[in-house]
């Protein structure tokens, strides 16, 4: 077996709405094609192609329907933050129209510089207080 590249990550949610708001107008990503399964969620893709099924997959929880999703996907001890997931990355590009975007929503964000990587990372946190981490070319800072 080879592992190709990450497919996406998923993320249970009492907080759908407010995730949905927070990836597609924050992060940029749009709402597209889900199956419908038997319980709430929202698949998350990054351009038009659809083909990949999403990068981030919310799940919602608390919605009178855990018994759907547990049964199909199993029971999660979930709780606020990335608990033993430290953050999830995205390389990204024109940082200067993101910043002036997060500024203007006021996203709280925190930036670092690596100058043996020749990136700019930004770091911000999703409502459940997941890490999000953005990888930017340095030159872009």
């Amino acid at each position: 077996m080879t592992i190709e590249h990450l497919a996406h990550y998923s993320i249970r949610t009492d907080q759908l709405e407010r995730c949905e708001t927070f990836y597609c107008e924050v992060l940029g990503l749009r709402a597209g094609y889900r199956p419908s399964f038997p319980f709430p969620g929202i698949w998350l893709y990054q351009g038009a192609d659809e083909s990949t099924y999403g990068v981030v997959h919310l799940i919602g929880t608390g919605q009178g329907q855990d018994t759907a999703l547990n049964d199909y996907l199993g029971e999660a001890n979930t709780s606020e933050g990335t608990g033993a997931l430290d953050h999830i990355a995205f390389i990204a590009s024109n940082w200067p129209q993101t910043r002036a975007r997060f500024q203007d929503m006021r996203v709280p964000f925190h930036e670092r510089h690596v100058p043996d990587l020749g990136l700019h990372q930004v770091f911000l946190r999703d409502p459940n207080g997941i890490v999000i981490e953005l990888n930017y070319p340095a030159d872009e800072s």
